[in-house]
C-alpha cells in the first residue's frame, strides 16, 4: 500500500487496498475520457443534443462513481470512527449525503 499522506482540506486519510485503489482511479480515468470527448465534440460543433446526451451519460458515470464510495465510506471508515467512540463522524456523513443531494 502506499504511503498516506494527510488531505491538506481536513488532515484525515482513508486506507484503501491496492485493488480499491485501482478501481477508484479506473473508473475516474473513464469519466475522464468521456469528458475529453465531450470537448472534442464541442471542437467539432456537434449537435447540442448529441453534447447533451454524452453530459447525461457522464453524470450518471459520476453518481455511480458516488455511490460506490460512500458505501465504501460508511463501510470503512464511518463504522471504524463509530466504534472508537468518534460520533461526530454521523454529523459529518448527514452534511456530505446533503452536499451530495442538492
Amino acid at each position: 500500500m502506499a504511503e498516506n499522506k494527510k488531505c491538506e482540506c481536513c488532515g484525515k486519510t482513508t486506507d484503501r487496498t491496492e485493488e480499491e485503489r485501482k478501481k477508484l482511479i479506473h473508473r475516474l480515468n473513464r469519466i475522464e475520457g468521456q469528458i475529453r470527448g465531450i470537448r472534442g465534440m464541442i471542437e467539432k460543433d456537434a449537435y447540442c443534443t448529441d453534447i447533451l446526451m454524452q453530459s447525461a451519460a457522464v453524470n450518471a458515470a459520476v453518481n455511480s462513481f458516488n455511490k460506490d464510495l460512500i458505501a465504501s465510506h460508511i463501510r470503512g471508515c464511518v463504522t471504524r470512527d463509530i466504534r472508537d467512540g468518534k460520533d461526530e463522524v454521523v454529523d459529518e456523513l448527514v452534511a456530505t449525503l446533503q452536499k451530495l443531494m442538492k
